[in-house]
C-alpha cells in the first residue's frame, strides 16, 4: 500500500503544536508495518537553514492557482524508512512564522494545489493521500475537480484527520475563484459554503473518503454543538465515514530509563532517580525542597480551553492543601498576569515560568508527582501520556483523548491509572485534586501502585498505525496482511478496542460467541454436516465446552435414556419368558391327548 501523508508541519523539521508530533511519528510507524510511505510539507526557511545540506533537489515545475503561474521546487530526504518531500516557493514559505500571515489562505491554497500537481514527479503514485487539518483541506477538493477531466486522479482515495475543528480555514465566498482557482459551483452546491463563507475544512470533510478525529471520544464529541464549532450537522451527516484513532507518543524518545534530557534516569522497577529528579525540579523552580510534599505540575498553553478559569476560581483553596504547584507556558495576557500575581502570594510553594523551555518541561515531567489538565476540550492530548510515561500521575477532565487515556483511580481494587472528573466545575476539580494529594500523603503504598500502572501504559504508535491501515484498507479495497498467529491477532483486537480496558480480557466466552465464521464455514460443506448428524455424540461434546451446566443436563438426560432402555430390555425378556412358558404348555397338551388315544 502506497500512502502520501500531507502536513503543514512535522517533527523534527518544524513544529508549532501537536500536529508536528503526529506527522513526525505516524509515517515511520506505518512504514514499520510494511506500508510504502512518503510525507510532503512546505520548505520553510527554518527547514532550509537546518537541513538544507541534507536535501536532494529532484526537479521543479509550475503550479497554476487561479491567474497565478508559480514556480515549485521539489526536494527530498530519506529518513526513518520514509521519503520526506519539501515543496519550495520562497514567496510563500520563506517567512518567519509557519502560520499567522495575512495571506495564509493563498499560501496553503498553493501548497494543496502543488501537492496534486507534483504527484507525477514523486517516486510512486499513491493509493491514499492522508491530509491533516485545514492547511491541506483543498487536496481532496482539487482531486475531485481534476478527476472530472483525468481518470487517473479518481483512483486516489483520501483521508482527512481533524486535529482541532476550531480551525477551519474560513474566507469570503467572493474570493473562491480568484484565490483558490475553483468554479463558483463549489459554493452554489454547498460543498464549500457555510454561514456565508468559504469553509475549506467543510469541503474536505464532504469530499474525503474517510474522516477521523484524533481520539474516539473526540470523534463523538464532534457531533455535539458544544465541541463542533457550528460543524455538528456536517459531522453527523458524515458519521458513516467518521472514526476516532487515538494518537500515540514516541516511546523511545520519552523513555525515563534512557532519556538524556532529564537529570537522573529511572524505571518502573527502580524509582530512585524519580526522587532525585523531584529534588532537582524544586531547586530549578525555587520551590522548597520537601521530598514528602507532592508537586502538582502544568505544562500548557495559557488559553481558556485548557481549563485555566477553573484554577483561577479555586487557586487559594488549592494552595491550602499540602502541595506545591509549578506552571510552565505562555498564552493570553490575562492568564499570564494572574499566575504571576498568584506566585507572589505563595513564595516557595508556587512557581510560574512564562515561557517555553524544553529542558524545564522534561524536568517537570520527570520530577513532578501529579500532572493537572482540567481542559474544557482536548481532542487528544499528548502531555498526559508523556507524564504517565515518567511516573507523574495525571489529573484530568473527562473529555476527548483525556477520557480515552486516563482511567479514574479506584484504590479499593487497585484499578485505574490517574484521577478524573466529568463536569466542567472548579468544585469537582478541587475535590479530585484533594483526593490525589491525600492519597499521596496518607497512603504512599497505594499511590506507588497507581504510579506503576500509569507507567505500564502502552502509548506507542504501533496501535495507531494498525488502526489507520485498517481505514486505508477499507476505502481502497486493498487487503492488508493478517497475522498468521490468530491468538495474537485476537490479542491485538482486544488491545485496539481500548488501550486501558481492564475488563476486555475477562470475557473470552463473549469473544468466542462474536465469531460465527467457523460455524458458517462448516455449514457450507454439506458432507461433513451429514457425518456429524450421523454421529451426534461428538457434536454434543463440542457444544458442551463453553457451558458446563448444559453438559450436566445432557449427562442426566443420557442416564435417563439408558435407564429407559434397560427397563425396555427387562420388559422384552419378561415377554420372551412368558412366550416360552406358553409354548411349553402348548407342547405338553397335545402329548396328553395322544396318550389317551393310544389307550383307547
Amino acid at each position: 500500500m502506497k500512502i502520501l501523508y500531507v502536513t503543514s508541519e512535522a517533527v523534527p523539521f518544524c513544529k508549532t503544536g501537536g500536529l508536528a508530533d503526529v506527522a513526525g511519528s505516524l509515517p515511520p510507524a506505518l512504514a514499520e508495518q510494511g506500508a510504502e510511505v512518503a510525507v510532503v510539507l512546505p520548505l520553510y526557511d527554518r527547514v532550509r537553514a537546518k537541513y538544507g545540506d541534507k536535501l536532494n533537489f529532484l526537479c521543479y515545475d509550475y503550479v497554476d492557482l487561479a491567474w497565478r503561474h508559480s514556480y515549485c521546487g521539489l526536494f527530498s530526504l530519506e529518513q526513518d524508512g520514509v521519503t520526506w518531500y519539501f515543496l519550495d516557493n520562497e514567496q510563500y514559505f520563506n517567512r518567519g512564522d509557519l502560520y499567522g500571515q495575512m495571506d495564509d489562505g493563498e499560501r496553503f491554497g498553493f501548497f494543496s494545489r502543488a501537492v496534486v500537481r507534483m504527484l507525477d514527479h514523486m517516486k510512486f503514485w499513491p493509493d491514499v493521500i492522508h491530509c491533516n487539518d485545514w492547511q491541506a483541506a483543498l487536496v481532496p477538493v482539487y482531486l475531485k475537480d481534476d478527476g472530472v477531466r483525468e481518470d487517473r486522479y479518481r483512483s486516489i482515495k483520501t483521508v482527512l484527520t481533524i486535529h482541532n475543528i476550531e480551525y477551519q480555514g474560513r474566507y469570503n465566498a467572493a474570493v473562491l475563484g480568484d484565490l483558490f482557482g475553483l468554479d463558483s459551483g463549489w459554493v452554489k452546491d454547498g460543498t464549500l459554503l457555510m454561514d456565508g463563507d468559504v469553509n475549506l475544512l467543510k469541503g474536505a470533510i464532504l469530499c474525503a473518503d474517510a474522516v477521523n478525529a484524533v481520539s474516539p471520544t473526540y470523534a463523538n464529541e464532534l457531533k455535539m454543538p458544544y465541541f463542533a464549532h457550528r460543524m455538528e450537522s456536517i459531522m453527523r451527516q458524515c458519521s458513516n465515514k467518521l472514526s476516532g484513532v487515538l494518537n500515540g507518543i514516541d516511546m523511545k524518545l520519552y523513555d525515563p530509563a534512557s532519556d538524556p534530557r532529564i537529570h537522573s534516569n529511572f524505571s518502573a522497577a527502580d524509582l530512585a532517580g524519580k526522587a532525585t529528579d523531584k529534588a532537582e525540579l524544586q531547586k530549578m523552580t525555587g520551590l522548597r525542597e520537601e521530598p514528602h510534599t507532592p508537586v502538582v505540575a502544568m505544562v500548557t498553553r495559557l488559553v481558556s480551553h485548557k481549563g485555566l478559569d477553573l484554577i483561577c476560581e479555586v487557586i487559594h483553596d488549592m494552595m491550602e492543601l499540602p502541595m506545591q504547584l509549578v506552571v510552565l507556558g505562555t498564552g493570553d495576557q490575562r492568564y499570564e498576569e494572574f499566575f504571576h500575581w498568584a506566585a507572589q502570594q505563595y513564595p516557595g510553594r508556587m512557581s510560574i515560568n512564562l515561557d517555553y523551555n524544553e529542558n524545564l518541561s522534561m524536568a517537570i515531567y520527570a520530577g513532578a508527582d501529579l500532572f493537572l489538565m482540567p481542559s474544557k476540550s482536548e481532542p487528544c492530548g499528548l502531555s498526559q501520556m508523556i507524564a504517565m510515561r515518567y511516573g507523574t500521575v495525571p489529573i484530568v477532565r473527562e473529555t476527548g483523548g483525556l477520557r480515552d487515556t486516563v482511567q479514574p483511580c479506584e484504590s479499593w481494587r487497585d484499578a485505574g491509572n490517574g484521577f478524573s472528573f466529568a463536569n466542567y466545575s472548579s468544585g469537582d476539580m478541587l475535590h479530585v485534586i484533594r483526593e490525589a494529594v491525600y492519597l499521596y500523603k496518607d497512603y504512599p503504598d497505594v499511590f506507588a501502585r497507581l504510579r506503576q500502572r500509569a507507567m505500564a501504559g502502552d502509548f506507542s504508535w504501533a496501535r495507531s498505525a494498525r488502526e489507520y491501515l485498517r481505514i486505508y484498507s477499507n476505502i481502497t479495497g486493498i487487503e492488508w496482511p493478517v497475522r498468521k498467529n490468530t491468538s495474537r491477532a485476537m490479542d491485538d483486537r482486544t488491545e485496539d478496542a481500548h488501550p486501558f480496558d481492564e475488563t476486555a480480557a475477562e470475557t473470552p466466552v463473549e469473544e468466542a460467541a462474536a465469531e460465527p465464521a467457523p460455524v458458517e464455514e462448516a455449514a457450507a460443506e454439506p458432507a461433513p454436516v451429514k457425518e456429524a448428524a450421523a454421529e451426534p455424540a461428538p457434536v454434543e461434546e463440542a457444544a458442551a465446552e463453553p457451558a458446563p451446566v448444559k453438559e450436566a443436563a445432557e449427562e442426566k438426560e443420557t442416564e435417563k435414556k439408558t435407564a429407559k432402555a434397560k427397563k425396555g430390555e427387562k420388559k422384552t425378556v419378561k415377554k420372551a419368558e412368558k412366550k416360552a412358558e406358553k409354548k411349553e404348555k402348548a407342547e405338553k397338551k397335545p402329548r396328553k391327548s395322544s396318550k389317551k388315544t393310544e389307550e383307547a
